[in-house]
């Protein structure tokens, strides 16, 4: 295997796992116009996500540590993200996918694992994106440790949409955070850290499924696309983080449109 086209999914990894376009469907999308399909390029794609995820818990590692009940169940507060009550709001927020997902996944990668849906995902979740920003007022919630438990289901629920390659799970929850009372900003960031978890099971459980299909020769392969996909998605959290304090998400729904359109039109010809 081109040890370049790890490296160019490993780009296509990061940057787009946590904005909201689907890292999925561009890797789907990509591996098709790359001729990079299989067993073996369903496993890569998989583990450069843990190259994504690390990223996260590296850049917002101080939050992670808070999470760590160090006096027990004692530490549970009634206030604030971290302690028991900060797993709580995590664990209410990734159930539902994690339940979905576990009756469901065979026929979510039978059925929608293909360019035509990806292409359909982006559009109606770059529609939705619009629709959200023009008719939601801002939220009243304006830091993490605001964070209800109802807002956290809230958010579970709508991390189920992103089973769906093409959706993208940052954008879904995004759109969730939103709609429960979020402010964008706190939408974001909680929508990095609800990763986490949520992406640690399911990429854990596809990687169990599908690691006879490694070998040695593999190892430079992957390692590649690990360590860029954690580069990559750094520096894209930390611009993004940046930028939906000043803009809102049209910009990245009229992309998601774009995209569609445009590989639409190359695979009907």
């Amino acid at each position: 295997m081109e040890l370049w086209i790890a490296a160019v999914l490993g780009i296509v990894e990061g940057i787009t796992e946590f904005i909201p376009v689907s890292s999925t469907g561009h890797l789907i999308l990509a591996g098709h116009f790359l001729g990079f399909s299989g067993e073996k390029a369903a496993c890569f794609d998989v583990f450069i996500q843990l190259g994504a995820i690390c990223a996260v818990v590296f850049l917002y590692y101080q939050r992670f540590l808070g999470l760590v009940p160090v006096n027990g169940f004692r530490s549970y507060s009634e206030q604030g993200f971290s302690g028991i009550r900060g797993l709580v709001l995590l664990a209410l927020t990734t159930l539902p996918a994690l339940v979905v997902g576990a009756v469901a996944h065979k026929a979510i990668k039978a059925y929608l694992f293909g360019p035509m849906t990806v292409i359909l995902a982006l559009a109606v979740g770059g529609i939705a994106l619009i629709v959200v920003e023009r008719v939601k007022p801002e939220g009243n919630v304006r830091t993490l440790d605001g964070l209800t438990y109802g807002q956290a289901l809230t958010v579970g629920c709508f991390q189920i949409l992103a089973m769906w390659p093409g959706v993208s799970r940052s954008a879904a929850t995004i759109v969730g955070g939103m709609i429960s009372g979020l402010n964008r900003y706190v939408a974001a960031e909680y929508s990095f850290l609800a990763a986490v978890p949520v992406m640690i099971a399911a990429t854990g459980y596809d990687l169990y499924k599908e690691w006879q299909w490694l070998e040695m020769s593999d190892l430079g392969f992957f390692a590649i696309g690990f360590i860029v996909s954690f580069i990559s998605a750094a520096l894209a959290v930390k611009t993004f983080i940046s930028l939906v304090q000043r803009w809102s998400l049209a910009p990245y729904a009229w992309y998601r449109i774009a995209v569609a359109l445009v590989v639409y039109l190359v695979l009907v010809k």
